[in-house]
Formats: C-alpha cells, structure tokens, sequence
C-alpha cells in the first residue's frame, strides 16, 4: 500500500512536466505558424470583420503575392470574386490553382469544381459542362450532378436533365420523381407545338409514371387530344384533374369552355364552371364561370352568379368583375359612373391579381410551373396573392 501511494506521489508531478512542456510547444509552433503569416493576411481578416470586402481583397492579394504557397487564401479570394459578380477575376484564380504543379489531388478538385461554378456565375454554360462532366466519378461527383442538372434546365437539354436526375444518389427515394415528371412535360409541350403527337404521348405517359400526380402532364393530355381532334377525349383529360388536384381546375376552366362551347354544350359548360366554383373557389374559376354563365344565360344570369360569390368570398378582384357585371345590365345613364369606379377599382386589383412562388415569395403576373427566380419547378400555386392574404 506504501509502495503504491509512492509510485503516485511520482507519477503526477512527471505527468505535470509532461503537459506543460508540451503546451509550451504548440505555443510555439502557433505563433511560428502566425509569424509567418504576412501582416496583409490579418489586415484582410480586420477588414473583412469590419465590412469592408473591397479593401479586404486588395489586402487578401497583397497577401497572396507575398506567400504564393496559402492556397486556402487563393480559394477564398475565388469565392469572394465570384459573390461579387467579379467572375473574371475569379476565374483567372482557380485556372491558376488547376494549372499550379504539385497541387495534391484533393486540392486540383476543389479547385476544378471552383472553376466550373465561375462558368456557371458567369453563363459560360458549355465550359462549365465540361468541367462538371471531368468531375463525374470523383470524391466531387454529387456536386457535379447537382450542377449539371442546373446547366441542362438552362439549355433546355430535357433528356440530359432526366438521365443526371436519375443519376442522383438519393433517387431511389422518388425525391426527383417531381422534377423528372416536369422534364418530361417539357418534352411533351415541344412535341405538340411541332405536331410530333406519338413522342408526346410517350413523354407524358412517362411523366404519369413518374409522378402519377403530376396535373401538369393530365392538362397536356388534354391539350394533345385537342391537336388530334378528339374533342372528348381532351374534355374527359381536363375534367380529370378535378381528382388530381382541384387547385389547378382554374387552369383548365378556359380549355373546357371553349371545347364544351365547340361541341354546342354551352348550358353544361355553365353548369360544370358553376360546380367547379361551388366546390373549389378561386378567383381565376370566377373569372371563367361568369364568361360562361354570360354566354349562356345572360348578362342578369351572370351578375346575380358574380354577387352570390362575392357575398361568399369578398375580395377585390371579385368587386371588379362585380362592376364588370354592373356595367353591362345597368340603364346607358349609369353606365359612365360605373366604368369610373370599375377602372379605378381595377387599377388596385393590378397588385393583388399575381401568382406567388410559395418557395422564394417571387410574383408574377402570369402563372409559371417554374419559378423563374429560384427555379423550382411547381412552386407556383394557381390562385392570386389575394386569396392568400384573405385566407385564415
């Protein structure tokens, strides 16, 4: 028992020793590493801490020309370039990173990667392609798949984009079915705008499998059997999407109008519009359901349509069709007042009759399946901002 408390009585005084002397050693390699540092390094750091990025990169090259081995430091220098929209300095960087002799792998990647976002920052779209393309394969591959899918949306390059979706690490997971199902619309749309109605049908029957929810893919049905004539067949697609999604019905209203109009079917074509705003208001099926309820029943039959569904949802844009109705079954001695107060009222609505995309908050005046902003693809639902902002 001596014995022991002896050994221990030697033991925590050497391990004492032990630990200062070598917390002594990294002190002392620390400031050799920052002695060797040049001052400029740090003055960019101050200038940095103090939102100054223009005299922190003056300070950052300084820097750079004073030790060329801080390859970190060239690396951040890129980057700050390039959020500073100052891709050409960027650029001239990373190229001299990638071209540097005795650059370890793992750093002539990073630096590869680095050199394909400047092309891609800078819309040098075919150049960044091939740069992502050599870093297939690599620690770098999901990064280059990511980026490539981006450059092919740019290109329109469909096929390119459903190969590098599908390409994907995660999915198996159905994560891309979405995209890939839009990618496929796009083919599809092409097709029929060029009259290739076999290839559309094959794009959109594919989009189905993707992503059986796609309404986008339901509506170019529709439109598709318009093309070939089958009036019925583009009616039976488009009422389809009731089931699918209801919300997109606005977008489809119009198409049914006309082709039920076509077929001499304007009464049912007033009272399906009618059914579709009962079940699922919306301010664009107003809009649709009064054209048809005009045409049909009259312009009395239409304004007692439009003041029912103000009474139930009021909104502005409602009040403006309201004063549209007003307009065409009021005396000629009222006429002039209400086509003042519907115009001026029509000037408001101009703010509050946009789409808003639900990721990034971007409004437009028309409806897009992608954003144009932040580029996702279905973020646009198809009511106006106004009825978000009434809704509880």
């Amino acid at each position: 028992m001596i014995s022991f408390e002896l050994w221990w009585l030697l033991f925590l005084p050497a391990s004492f020793i032990l630990g200062w002397i070598a917390a002594r050693i990294d002190i002392r390699q620390l400031q050799r590493e920052s002695r060797a540092l040049p001052r400029s390094y740090f003055k960019g750091l101050n200038f940095l801490l103090n939102e100054q990025p223009d005299k922190a990169i003056e300070a950052f090259l300084e820097a750079a020309k004073l030790d060329p081995e801080t390859i970190d430091l060239h690396f951040a220098l890129g980057s700050l370039f390039r959020r500073r929209g100052e891709t050409d300095r960027a650029i001239r960087v990373h190229q001299n990173l990638v071209e540097r002799e005795g650059l370890g792998d793992h750093q002539r990647l990073q630096a590869l990667a680095e050199l394909g976002h400047d092309y891609l920052k800078a819309g040098l779209l075919d150049r960044a392609e091939d740069i992502f393309l050599k870093l297939r394969h690599t620690e770098r591959d999901e990064e280059a798949l990511n980026a490539l899918l981006e450059i092919f949306q740019q290109e329109k390059e469909w096929l390119k984009a459903i190969e590098i979706a599908e390409a994907m690490p995660d999915h198996t997971d159905h994560i891309w079915q979405k995209e890939i199902a839009e990618f496929r619309c796009e083919l599809a749309s092409t097709a029929i705008l060029h009259g290739r109605y076999d290839d559309a049908r094959h794009h959109l029957d594919a989009a189905l499998v993707a992503n059986r929810r796609c309404v986008r893919a339901t509506i170019l049905l529709g439109d598709l059997g318009l093309a070939e004539q089958r009036v019925d067949d583009a009616i039976e697609a488009w009422m389809r999407v009731e089931q699918q999604n209801p919300v997109f019905l606005s977008l489809v209203a119009d198409k049914l109008m006309a082709a039920l109009q076509q077929r001499g079917l304007a009464t049912r074509c007033s009272q399906l519009l009618r059914g579709y705003l009962e079940r699922h208001s919306s301010l664009d099926l107003l809009d649709a359901a009064f054209q048809a309820e005009l045409e049909s029943g009259g312009a009395e039959s239409a304004y007692k349509l439009v003041r029912d569904e103000l009474k139930r949802n009021p909104t502005l844009l409602g009040l403006d069709k309201l004063l549209e109705a007003q307009v065409l079954i009021a005396p000629p001695e009222r006429r002039a007042d209400l086509e003042l107060l519907k115009n001026l009222i029509h000037s408001h609505t101009r703010r509050v009759a946009r789409y808003r995309c639900d990721n990034c908050g971007f409004k437009a005046r028309q409806f897009h399946w992608r954003c144009p902003a932040c580029g996702g693809w279905e973020t646009y639902p198809p009511r106006r901002t106004e009825e978000f902002d009434l809704a509880p």
